[in-house]
Protein backbone atom coordinates (compact mmCIF):
# COMPACT_ATOMS: atom_id res chain seq x y z
CA UNK A 1 0.00 0.00 0.00
CA UNK A 2 1.39 3.32 -0.82
CA UNK A 3 2.45 5.74 1.41
CA UNK A 4 -0.15 8.35 2.95
CA UNK A 5 1.59 11.13 1.78
CA UNK A 6 2.22 9.74 -1.74
CA UNK A 7 -1.69 8.72 -2.40
CA UNK A 8 -2.37 12.84 -0.93
CA UNK A 9 -0.29 14.16 -3.16
CA UNK A 10 -1.60 12.30 -6.53
CA UNK A 11 -5.30 12.62 -5.52
CA UNK A 12 -4.93 16.74 -4.48
CA UNK A 13 -1.88 17.92 -7.21
CA UNK A 14 -2.00 15.17 -9.63
CA UNK A 15 -5.84 13.92 -10.87
CA UNK A 16 -8.10 16.28 -11.83
CA UNK A 17 -10.65 17.06 -8.98
CA UNK A 18 -13.82 18.90 -8.76
CA UNK A 19 -13.57 22.81 -7.46
CA UNK A 20 -14.71 21.55 -3.84
CA UNK A 21 -14.19 18.50 -1.65
CA UNK A 22 -16.11 16.06 0.26
CA UNK A 23 -14.99 13.82 2.74
CA UNK A 24 -16.81 11.48 1.25
CA UNK A 25 -15.19 11.59 -1.75
CA UNK A 26 -11.65 10.78 -0.42
CA UNK A 27 -12.60 8.03 1.68
CA UNK A 28 -10.92 5.80 -1.36
CA UNK A 29 -7.88 6.56 0.10
CA UNK A 30 -8.25 4.46 3.37
CA UNK A 31 -8.52 1.35 2.69
CA UNK A 32 -7.92 -0.89 5.72
CA UNK A 33 -7.01 2.13 7.94
CA UNK A 34 -9.87 4.15 8.13
CA UNK A 35 -10.29 5.07 11.35
CA UNK A 36 -6.47 6.30 11.45
CA UNK A 37 -7.13 7.96 8.47
CA UNK A 38 -10.02 9.83 8.77
CA UNK A 39 -7.93 11.14 12.35
CA UNK A 40 -4.87 12.40 10.65
CA UNK A 41 -7.19 14.08 7.84
CA UNK A 42 -9.63 15.89 10.33
CA UNK A 43 -6.82 16.96 12.49
CA UNK A 44 -4.49 17.91 10.05
CA UNK A 45 -5.76 21.75 9.69
CA UNK A 46 -5.73 22.20 13.27
CA UNK A 47 -2.54 20.78 13.68
CA UNK A 48 -0.56 23.26 11.17
CA UNK A 49 1.14 26.35 12.16
CA UNK A 50 -1.36 28.05 9.68
CA UNK A 51 -4.62 29.86 10.13
CA UNK A 52 -7.64 27.73 9.97
CA UNK A 53 -9.73 29.51 11.28
CA UNK A 54 -13.36 28.25 12.49
CA UNK A 55 -12.13 24.26 11.64
CA UNK A 56 -10.80 23.14 15.47
CA UNK A 57 -14.11 22.78 16.96
CA UNK A 58 -16.62 21.42 14.39
CA UNK A 59 -13.33 19.20 13.61
CA UNK A 60 -13.15 18.72 17.19
CA UNK A 61 -16.66 17.61 16.90
CA UNK A 62 -16.31 15.13 14.57
CA UNK A 63 -13.14 13.62 15.76
CA UNK A 64 -14.92 13.37 19.17
CA UNK A 65 -17.77 10.98 17.17
CA UNK A 66 -14.94 8.99 15.78
CA UNK A 67 -13.48 8.31 18.78
CA UNK A 68 -16.58 7.39 21.08
CA UNK A 69 -16.87 4.55 18.17
CA UNK A 70 -13.09 3.85 18.46
CA UNK A 71 -13.32 2.90 22.03
CA UNK A 72 -16.37 1.08 21.42
CA UNK A 73 -14.67 -1.34 19.23
CA UNK A 74 -15.88 -0.29 15.94
CA UNK A 75 -14.41 -1.91 12.93
CA UNK A 76 -15.90 0.48 10.76
CA UNK A 77 -16.33 4.62 11.52
CA UNK A 78 -19.91 5.94 10.98
CA UNK A 79 -20.83 9.58 10.37
CA UNK A 80 -24.26 11.75 9.66
CA UNK A 81 -24.13 12.13 5.76
CA UNK A 82 -24.28 15.68 6.52
CA UNK A 83 -21.13 15.71 7.78
CA UNK A 84 -19.75 13.44 5.29
CA UNK A 85 -20.76 15.97 2.49
CA UNK A 86 -20.13 18.58 3.78
CA UNK A 87 -18.26 20.50 1.06
CA UNK A 88 -14.88 22.34 1.64
CA UNK A 89 -13.15 24.72 -1.41
CA UNK A 90 -10.52 22.90 -3.30
CA UNK A 91 -7.83 25.38 -2.77
CA UNK A 92 -8.59 25.67 0.78
CA UNK A 93 -7.56 21.44 1.06
CA UNK A 94 -5.04 21.74 -1.26
CA UNK A 95 -3.17 24.15 1.05
CA UNK A 96 -3.74 22.22 4.14
CA UNK A 97 -2.38 19.22 2.32
CA UNK A 98 0.66 20.76 1.26
CA UNK A 99 1.65 22.24 4.38
CA UNK A 100 1.16 18.87 6.27
CA UNK A 101 2.64 16.55 3.93
CA UNK A 102 6.06 17.58 4.82
CA UNK A 103 5.19 16.59 7.82
CA UNK A 104 3.60 13.60 6.94
CA UNK A 105 7.13 11.92 4.71
CA UNK A 106 8.96 12.66 8.29
CA UNK A 107 6.81 10.01 10.20
CA UNK A 108 6.89 7.72 7.33
CA UNK A 109 10.30 7.51 7.03
CA UNK A 110 10.63 6.74 10.66
CA UNK A 111 7.47 4.58 10.79
CA UNK A 112 7.35 0.67 10.62
CA UNK A 113 5.11 -1.80 12.31
CA UNK A 114 6.25 -2.28 16.30
CA UNK A 115 4.66 -2.63 19.36
CA UNK A 116 1.17 -3.15 17.02
CA UNK A 117 -0.63 -4.23 20.13
CA UNK A 118 -0.64 -1.08 20.90
CA UNK A 119 -2.78 -0.20 17.86
CA UNK A 120 -4.82 -3.58 17.18
CA UNK A 121 -5.67 -4.56 20.75
CA UNK A 122 -8.83 -3.53 21.97
CA UNK A 123 -7.17 -2.49 25.28
CA UNK A 124 -5.15 -0.22 23.23
CA UNK A 125 -7.21 1.20 20.74
CA UNK A 126 -9.21 1.97 24.30
CA UNK A 127 -6.69 4.05 25.50
CA UNK A 128 -6.40 5.80 22.25
CA UNK A 129 -10.07 6.51 21.75
CA UNK A 130 -10.14 8.51 25.57
CA UNK A 131 -7.15 10.51 24.62
CA UNK A 132 -8.28 11.49 21.24
CA UNK A 133 -11.62 12.12 22.47
CA UNK A 134 -9.82 14.26 25.35
CA UNK A 135 -7.88 16.46 22.80
CA UNK A 136 -10.76 16.55 20.55
CA UNK A 137 -13.50 17.83 23.30
CA UNK A 138 -10.08 20.70 23.81
CA UNK A 139 -10.20 21.27 20.45
CA UNK A 140 -13.85 22.69 20.70
CA UNK A 141 -12.89 25.19 23.26
CA UNK A 142 -12.96 28.57 21.90
CA UNK A 143 -9.92 30.20 24.02
CA UNK A 144 -6.38 30.51 22.39
CA UNK A 145 -3.76 27.35 22.91
CA UNK A 146 -6.28 25.05 23.33
CA UNK A 147 -6.25 23.89 19.65
CA UNK A 148 -2.74 23.45 18.24
CA UNK A 149 -1.19 21.39 20.51
CA UNK A 150 -4.17 18.54 20.85
CA UNK A 151 -4.53 18.41 17.61
CA UNK A 152 -0.65 17.57 16.91
CA UNK A 153 -1.23 14.97 19.66
CA UNK A 154 -4.48 13.38 17.85
CA UNK A 155 -2.11 13.74 14.55
CA UNK A 156 0.76 11.73 15.63
CA UNK A 157 -1.18 9.35 17.65
CA UNK A 158 -3.57 8.40 14.84
CA UNK A 159 -0.63 8.27 12.09
CA UNK A 160 0.93 5.21 14.34
CA UNK A 161 -2.81 3.74 13.80
CA UNK A 162 -2.12 3.93 10.16
CA UNK A 163 1.11 2.43 9.80
CA UNK A 164 0.57 -0.02 13.05
CA UNK A 165 3.24 1.72 14.54
CA UNK A 166 2.68 1.90 18.48
CA UNK A 167 6.05 3.67 19.54
CA UNK A 168 4.41 6.70 16.84
CA UNK A 169 1.19 6.36 18.78
CA UNK A 170 3.05 6.46 22.37
CA UNK A 171 4.29 9.51 21.38
CA UNK A 172 1.44 10.86 20.21
CA UNK A 173 0.05 9.97 23.68
CA UNK A 174 2.67 12.00 25.14
CA UNK A 175 2.13 14.62 23.28
CA UNK A 176 -1.57 14.56 24.18
CA UNK A 177 -0.98 14.49 27.56
CA UNK A 178 1.10 18.07 27.24
CA UNK A 179 -2.00 19.12 25.93
CA UNK A 180 -4.08 18.12 28.32
CA UNK A 181 -1.96 19.89 30.90
CA UNK A 182 -1.91 22.98 28.93
CA UNK A 183 -5.70 23.47 28.35
CA UNK A 184 -6.25 22.24 32.03
CA UNK A 185 -3.56 25.00 33.13
CA UNK A 186 -5.41 27.44 30.72
CA UNK A 187 -9.13 26.67 32.20
CA UNK A 188 -7.29 27.10 35.53
CA UNK A 189 -4.87 30.11 35.83
CA UNK A 190 -6.26 31.73 32.53
CA UNK A 191 -4.55 32.37 29.17
CA UNK A 192 -2.66 35.34 30.43
CA UNK A 193 -0.57 33.60 33.10
CA UNK A 194 0.05 30.36 30.87
CA UNK A 195 1.60 32.97 28.18
CA UNK A 196 3.67 34.52 30.86
CA UNK A 197 4.58 31.03 31.97
CA UNK A 198 5.71 30.43 27.78
CA UNK A 199 7.34 33.69 27.74
CA UNK A 200 9.78 32.80 30.75
CA UNK A 201 10.69 29.15 29.13
CA UNK A 202 11.73 30.97 26.24
CA UNK A 203 13.26 33.71 27.66
CA UNK A 204 15.26 30.61 29.92
CA UNK A 205 16.19 28.83 26.58
CA UNK A 206 17.34 31.43 25.05
CA UNK A 207 14.34 31.57 22.55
Amino acid sequence: MARLSTELQRYFFEEDRQPQVKLIDILSLAGERIFGFLFVIIALPSALPVPAPGYSAPFGFVLLLLAIQLIAGAQRPWLPQRMMNHAIKLETVRGFVKAGIPWLKRLEAIARPRFSYICTSLPGRVVIGVAISLMSISMMIILPLTNTLPAIGIFITSFGLIEDDGAISLAGLVVCLMGALLTTSILIFGVTAVYQVINLIKSGLGL
